[in-house]
């Protein structure tokens, strides 16, 4: 299979969350737009249920075992915990 690119990937989650969140609040007319995130989840992480999608999503984004931050991120973080 081959690999979504993470920030296609990410910016198809960001956006399933956003339908999901504004459909749950009752918000009309976003069916299609939810059924067209939804399927496109799925073929980029080649499943056919959303909920496989997202875990393969997961897993797709999660860093290698015993990666390492960027620099930049790990200077971040240590100037956020100071």
């Amino acid at each position: 299979m081959l690999t979504p690119d993470p920030r296609y990937l990410r910016s198809l989650l960001a956006r399933y969350a956003d339908l999901r969140i504004a459909h749950s609040r009752g918000e009309k007319g976003l069916e299609q737009h939810l059924d067209d995130v939804t399927y496109t989840l799925c073929v980029a992480t080649g499943t056919t249920r959303i909920e496989d999608a997202l875990t393969t999503a997961d897993a797709l984004l999660a860093p290698p075992a015993g990666a390492t931050a960027p620099p930049a991120l790990e200077a971040e973080r240590t100037e956020l915990a100071a």
